[in-house]
């Protein structure tokens, strides 16, 4: 499976530790940005960047690195990510960490990049604990650290990131570098399949596919896994799906299909609940 470093993009909670000042600065350059008025949002940005909020830093740093308003300025989005992270910032420490992991705009350095992401992590932020856990797992930019990695992931999967428990789950079954737990890895799988999430339904697929002993594979179950995450765009579901409806009989893949459309009906059943509750 591929591993996505996440970052904080428009829209991300930011660490609240300035002035109230400055945090209404980077608000009002918000709420200009969504008007479309890129020119009142750089000058609210401008203005919480030299009250001091290293938030203020990071979304001018976001407006040359996109081309928002200006012309893109890589090099100079890179020296506000790094004024932003100085600030204190998770999201200018976090994109900083992906410009020196990418090696495009700055120089690939791991363990520049592992700085900025672990010190956003010690901060509480998900993104920056996700994003520590993998370059320690994989030992970029020093040493490997599984059993720090897990933890990272842990928390950051405490605060709903689905990306953390999907691979700490991974960890968890395979016992790479930690000790196995297949029951845990399972309940961390279903947390985010039903969510919606086309990874957690895909590896519940591939469990069905898998069982313990000498218990035969449930293709129906699978099959209902991996439609509904083939669904959701997930390649190597919609490829297991067709592979399992060329060994199952017509009864069989109607029984999973309607399995599928259960879940569905139950999931949207639960969303509806939970609105009219809201409301």
């Amino acid at each position: 499976m591929r591993q996505t470093l996440i970052s904080g993009i428009f829209g991300a909670t930011f660490l609240v530790a300035f002035t109230s000042g400055a945090i209404a600065d980077v608000t009002a350059g918000l709420t200009a940005l969504d008007a479309g008025d890129a020119q009142t949002a750089a000058s609210e940005f401008q203005a919480s960047y030299e009250a001091g909020d290293g938030d203020g830093a990071f979304y001018l740093g976001r407006l040359f690195e996109l081309g928002v308003g200006t012309d893109k300025d890589l090099n100079r989005a890179a020296n506000l990510y790094a004024a932003g992270a100085e600030r204190g910032s998770v999201q200018a420490m976090n994109r900083l960490g992906l410009m020196y992991l990418e090696g495009t705009t700055l120089l690939r350095d791991y363990a520049a990049a592992k700085d900025q992401f672990c010190k956003a992590a010690d901060l509480g932020d998900q993104n920056g604990q996700l994003n520590c856990a993998l370059l320690l797992k994989d030992g970029k930019g020093g040493e490997q650290d599984p059993t720090r990695a897990a933890e990272l992931m842990e928390l950051a999967g405490g605060q709903g990131n689905i990306a953390a428990k999907n691979l700490l789950a991974i960890m968890l079954l395979s016992g790479d570098g930690v000790p196995a737990d297949k029951d845990r890895a399972v309940a961390l799988f279903t947390e985010t399949a039903n969510q919606g999430n086309a990874m957690g339904l895909f590896q519940l697929a591939n469990l069905a596919m898998s069982p313990e002993g000498e218990a035969e594979p449930d293709l129906i179950a699978a099959y209902s896994w991996a439609n509904l995450a083939a669904v959701r765009g997930h390649a190597q579901a919609q490829k297991l799906r067709d592979d399992l409806e060329t060994q199952m009989s017509v009864e069989d893949v109607a029984a999973a299909q309607a399995q599928s459309r259960e879940w569905t009906n139950a999931r949207l059943a639960e969303q509806n609940a939970a609105d009219t509750t809201s409301n």
